[in-house]
C-alpha cells in the first residue's frame, strides 16, 4: 500500500519554550504555511510538547518531514510524521441523562 502524503505535520517532542512564532519560522524555510498550532493545556495554557504545521503543498511538507524528523531544537529531538485525519466523534452515542 502506497503511503499518502499530506500538507499537514505533527511534530512531537518539542520544547516548553516553543512558540508557535518559532514552530513557524523553524518550517518557514521548506514552503508556505498556512498553519502553525501548538497544542495546549487548557488549564495552564502551557504547550503540551507537540503541534502542527499546515504548508499550502504536500510537496513542502515532505520535504520538511524528511529535513527535520530526528533532529535536535531547542535541546530536543523532535520528531515530524504526517498527520492522520481523525474521524470527527459520532453523535450516535446515547446519553445517560435521565
Amino acid at each position: 500500500m502506497a503511503k499518502r502524503y499530506t500538507a499537514q505535520l505533527f511534530v512531537s517532542r518539542l520544547s516548553a519554550y516553543t512558540t508557535e512564532q518559532s514552530l513557524r519560522q523553524l518550517f518557514s524555510p521548506f514552503g508556505q504555511i498556512t498553519e502553525a498550532r501548538l497544542i495546549k493545556d487548557q488549564q495552564t495554557q502551557r504547550p503540551k510538547g507537540f503541534g502542527f504545521i499546515t504548508f499550502k503543498s504536500e510537496n513542502d511538507a515532505q520535504k520538511a518531514l524528511k529535513a527535520l524528523n530526528g533532529k535536535i531544537v531547542d535541546s530536543r529531538l523532535i520528531f515530524v510524521e504526517a498527520a492522520k485525519e481523525v474521524e470527527a466523534p459520532t453523535s450516535n452515542m446515547k446519553s445517560n441523562q435521565g
